[in-house]
């Protein structure tokens, strides 16, 4: 595992500059309650990302929100299945409505559906009291935290998952926001990505992460604690293996090396325990996630969803633990739906990221996204409107000819500017050679009366029989999807063009060249190869099966 000091310092993509918030009394923020509270205190020797004590109940709070929300995640893409039989269950969910909070213009809804799932700190309800104990020594401890956010993408055809973690100590640009209890607007700051719920809760949450990624939040689904080790116990347990044994008492967990069955007590210290390997926040985020990766292997298995009474224990569990906005909530039709396409989720198909840092350069103890890998993770996500396989593309021939399908690397492009934007063509040139597509040439183009293309185009020369194929090909690429067109237009300042990494090209001498005429309405090239970056940080939960650490 990466240490966290040894990455080299990078800088977030926007400029974000000053000292982080510090922390700040109850009492104080009372008195100044339009303006946004500092983050709950901590002791960053405590919490450092090598070494230190346990943290006490923050710690403690922060780890339960982060299983809690796994396992939410399991109930609502994959234990929907039974929704209609368990329809009883789900009545345990609340509700809260915070559309009218939502004060920033919002990103248009691409037809996928992203989920914010946020862990909450609050002593209020029916045994969540006792989790904050720890915390009720200090005198900010009526109010309620995050250090918890994670982004569930599922795929349009609802076969895929992926479920983004934003690190605690992101520092980002948190928008205006409402205060969540005053109702008074804040400013916009710099500032940990957890203080967006601290001060404006799940409303400014949403619009924090919109405005940063890009990527429209359809629903939200906020955690409390007390439902946890019943979940787990729901599930018979959950096994992990470790390569050593453990004796810690700040976790009060004793364990011998290989492998074992945590019950939900058991899994509760698994969850927090610290002083184990090298002692790394980042090593303990990574058995968090491969013990996530186990819930979402166990809850998606045949043992649980055939079997009527653990299905049930397990919906009401979950169910019991969580808050929902009322659109997805009381959505029955909605809900059934998801079931229906969740049957199609498997435990290969989850994937479990972490955004791309390294640390801040005014406070190591901080972390910025490494860019431009984050945004290509952002992209991804904002371009997954459709099934990743196209299908094979209609063929100009009438005959029998078979229909084919053409790869990127077989496409040649030239990339023609059709808007007032200086560069546009180069830009979108290097977005589709990262995606693979042979990129011959750039220019411009010339729209009648001098004015900017609206929409984007495709050409392509009439007389080339197989020249639709490619054409699918490269319109499937764009978004929004232009509709190709037979006939080639004339280029101005035409260029030829190298790619920064150079691609090599499968495309035969004599393939066709197809003309992409930048217009108004591009948004992006749809990001299919994600960086290094991202993917080293990635886990399925079907490779975690006998994974110890």
């Amino acid at each position: 595992m990466t240490d966290y000091r040894s990455v080299p310092v990078v800088d977030n993509g926007q400029g974000y500059r000053g000292a982080p918030t510090q922390p700040g009394s109850r009492m104080a923020r009372r008195a100044a309650a339009s303006a946004p509270p500092p983050p709950p205190p901590d002791d960053r020797s405590a919490r450092g990302h090598r070494g230190g004590g346990d943290g006490g109940g923050q710690n403690k709070m922060r780890i339960l929100a982060w299983v809690s929300i796994g396992l939410t995640t399991v109930m609502v893409a994959g234990a929907l299945t039974g929704y209609t039989v368990y329809r009883d269950a789900f009545g345990n969910i609340k509700k809260k409505s915070v559309n009218s909070d939502i004060i920033n213009p919002r990103p248009p809804d691409t037809g996928a559906l992203n989920v914010l799932l946020v862990g909450s700190d609050t002593r209020a309800g029916k045994g969540n009291a006792k989790y904050g104990q720890q915390l009720a020594r200090t005198a900010d401890a009526g109010g309620k935290r995050t250090d918890t956010i994670i982004l569930m993408h599922l795929s349009p055809n609802r076969d895929k998952a992926r479920l983004i973690s934003f690190p605690r100590d992101s520092m980002v640009q948190i928008p205006k926001c409402k205060n969540e209890t005053t109702k008074q607007e804040m400013a916009p700051r710099r500032d940990m990505i957890n203080s967006a719920y601290n001060s404006g809760g799940i409303a400014c949450t949403i619009s924090t992460i919109e405005t940063l990624t890009g990527i429209r939040v359809n629903h939200f689904v906020e955690v409390d604690f007390s439902g946890f080790k019943n979940i787990v116990d729901a599930l018979g347990g959950i096994e992990i293996c470790l390569k050593s044994g453990v004796n810690d008492k700040n976790s009060k967990l004793v364990l011998p090396p290989g492998k074992s069955l945590l019950n939900g007590e058991k899994a509760l210290g698994y969850v927090r325990l610290r002083h184990y390997g090298d002692g790394s926040d980042i090593q303990r985020i990574k058995r968090q996630q491969i013990f996530l990766s186990k819930v979402v292997a166990k809850a998606t298995s045949s043992e649980l969803l055939t079997d009527v009474g653990k299905l049930r224990a397990f919906i009401k569990a979950a169910a019991g633990s969580v808050t929902m906005d009322p659109e997805l909530a009381n959505d029955t039709e909605q809900l059934i739906n998801i079931a229906m396409s969740a049957k199609q989720l498997t435990a290969g198909g989850v994937k479990f990221t972490t955004i791309p840092w390294g640390p801040d350069p005014e406070d190591k103890n901080r972390v910025v996204w490494r860019q431009p890998d984050a945004n290509e993770l952002f992209t991804s996500i904002k371009t997954d409107t459709e099934v990743a396989t196209p299908a094979p593309s209609a063929s100009a021939s009438t005959g029998t000819k078979p229909k084919v399908t053409i790869k990127p690397e077989q496409v040649k492009v030239q990339v023609l500017n059709g808007t007032k934007t200086l560069g546009k063509a180069r830009e979108v040139a290097d977005q589709l050679a990262k995606e693979g597509f042979n990129v011959v040439g750039v220019g411009n183009y010339e729209a009648a009366g001098g004015q900017s293309l609206a929409k984007s185009e495709i050409h392509y020369a009439k007389t080339i029989e197989t020249a639709p194929d490619y054409a699918s090909t490269l319109a499937g690429a764009v978004v929004p999807k232009p509709a190709p067109a037979a006939g080639k237009v004339t280029a101005t300042n035409p260029q030829p063009y190298t790619a920064p990494t150079p691609v090599t090209s499968a495309a035969p001498k004599g393939t066709p060249v197809m003309q992409l005429v930048v217009g108004e309405d591009f948004e992006s090239v749809k990001v299919t190869k994600l960086p290094d970056s991202v993917n080293n940080s990635t886990i399925t939960a079907s490779e975690q099966k006998n994974t110890c650490t």
